[in-house]
């Protein structure tokens, strides 16, 4: 029988792990020290000079010169990225390697993996670099705490942030108001109280709000927080009645996947796990894998780990980034390695949210609706991811709920059918429209002009720096 030509051709694809040892840094580094976390920990690359020296003469020194001047004028977020994640880009596992210089140079501009762990200037709009309504908690999470971390923003379901920081760091972080170090653009801010008190408020509240069944345990990420202290606040979630579903959320099963095949990691989560199956608890660990080419047999191992140690599920959660995934074909390839090397089912794929400097990412509702079209019938109902746009005080909306939009200037419509936890006494929260906005370059030549005549572009730039001196002031006041 003739198999009928199909716009996406499927093929089973074995996961590889890239050769650490051609970059001459790693040249040395053994098998056993590549899967200890302590050695991924300790090698993770967090400034140029490290990078230099894991790289030698393979990358061009106006690479470095970019990377600089993005530290200096746009990076909302520090430089951190494990060895794991840096082999994964251009890994040379289905090509040869580049030779070094300007080949090697040009491929590592173009990688997937490096566009959105290691932003350089060139990478970043020059007309738009950030939109007129970007902000740096775009969610206003923080507006919804009902304890110091705590966001209580649907009716059923809570984040609690436990800590700040992660083993990497993401260039479009939703959270790059309170994640990570400071950086020339962004000050940080900072937790008031000490981690046992802000933890046990966070408990305290979820005692005494039996309408809340669903915890999201994030940061940052959870694989940043001593075991024995992750596995003590989640033993305490699981002595309260009305919780039912935990979900761990870590980056790092993709990122340090050596964090959690680890051996006491993996026992420590055989025994919250056990305890969740006997209470009746959904258990689950929520990654964030954006390109197929982080897909490897360590990151397979990490879940395969998990999911033996008793977890129910293992799900990722994508960002749609351009340059990343946004085409057809990267996303069903991350979606075929994730379920069929990893056994991780592809849940969601966020559309970036609109924080500073973020513009050379985002889709715009258009195209995202185009990719959610054109990724259907492919993979299994329970494996086909669902693209949704986070609107700012509604929440994750599937891409095509949209009520209205203005495709001409970039504005869309949405409504909602709850109350944040902010909304109590608000009688048109369920009524009023709210706004999300398509990056500019992305409109028609109308429609950027009327964004011109709008708002001074020039201004915007400007805007951005007032901010970011604000915050640095606000930060100061807030350091503990």
């Amino acid at each position: 029988m003739t198999l009928v030509s199909q716009p996406y051709a499927y093929a089973r694809r074995e996961l590889v792990e890239p050769d650490w040892t051609r970059l001459p840094g790693w040249a040395h580094v053994t098998a056993a020290d590549w899967d200890s976390a302590q050695w991924q920990r300790a090698h993770c690359v967090k400034n140029a000079g490290q990078l230099r020296a894991v790289m030698g003469d393979l990358l061009d020194d106006r690479f470095y010169a970019d990377l600089a001047r993005d530290q200096s004028e746009r990076a909302t977020m520090s430089m951190l990225v494990p060895p794991q994640m840096l082999n994964t880009m251009v890994p040379s596992t289905d090509t040869p390697m580049r030779s070094a210089g300007h080949d090697f140079t040009e491929a590592f501009y173009a990688d997937p993996v490096r566009r959105y762990m290691l932003p350089v200037f060139s990478d970043r709009r020059s007309d738009w670099p950030s939109h007129p309504h970007a902000t740096r908690d775009s969610l206003h999470e923080h507006d919804m705490w009902v304890a110091e971390g705590l966001t209580h923003r649907y009716p059923t379901k809570v984040l609690a942030e436990l800590l700040p920081t992660c083993p990497q760091y993401c260039g479009h972080c939703t959270r790059m108001d309170l994640v990570g170090n400071s950086t020339e653009q962004v000050a940080k801010l900072r937790f008031d109280l000490k981690p046992t008190a802000r933890h046990e408020a966070m408990l305290d509240y979820l005692r005494a709000t039996p309408v809340v069944r669903d915890v999201v345990v994030s940061g940052g990420d959870v694989a940043n927080m001593p075991w024995k202290h992750l596995e003590s606040f989640v033993d305490q979630l699981l002595d309260i009645d009305n919780v039912r579903d935990i979900r761990l959320a870590s980056k790092a099963l993709m990122g340090l996947p050596q964090h959690w095949f680890a051996e006491d990691v993996v026992e420590g989560v055989a025994r919250v796990s056990a305890k969740a199956r006997s209470r009746g608890v959904s258990l689950a660990i929520h990654t964030h894998v954006n390109s197929a080419q982080s897909m490897t047999p360590s990151v397979a191992r990490a879940a395969r780990a998990m999911l033996d140690a008793g977890v129910r599920d293992v799900r990722n959660q994508g960002v749609l980034m351009r340059g990343v995934n946004d085409s057809t074909e990267q996303l069903l390839d991350l979606c075929f390695a994730l379920a069929d090397g990893a056994q991780i089912t592809p849940y969601y794929f966020y559309m970036c949210d609109m924080i500073p400097f973020a513009e050379h990412w985002r889709l715009s509702l258009a195209e995202a609706q185009h990719l959610q079209h054109s990724i259907m019938g492919y993979l299994p109902g329970f494996s086909t991811p669902r693209i949704v746009c986070d609107v700012p005080f509604v929440g994750k909306r599937w891409v095509h709920q949209v009520e209205e939009y203005d495709t001409e200037r970039g504005i869309s419509y949405w409504r909602k059918n709850y109350r944040t936890s902010i909304e109590g006494d608000d009688t048109e929260a369920l009524s009023r429209e709210y706004v999300y906005y398509d990056p500019i370059y992305t409109l028609p030549a109308s429609g950027r002009q009327w964004w011109r005549d709008s708002v001074d572009e020039s201004s915007v730039a400007a805007r951005a720096a007032d901010a970011a001196a604000r915050s640095r002031a606000v930060a100061e006041t807030q350091l503990v």
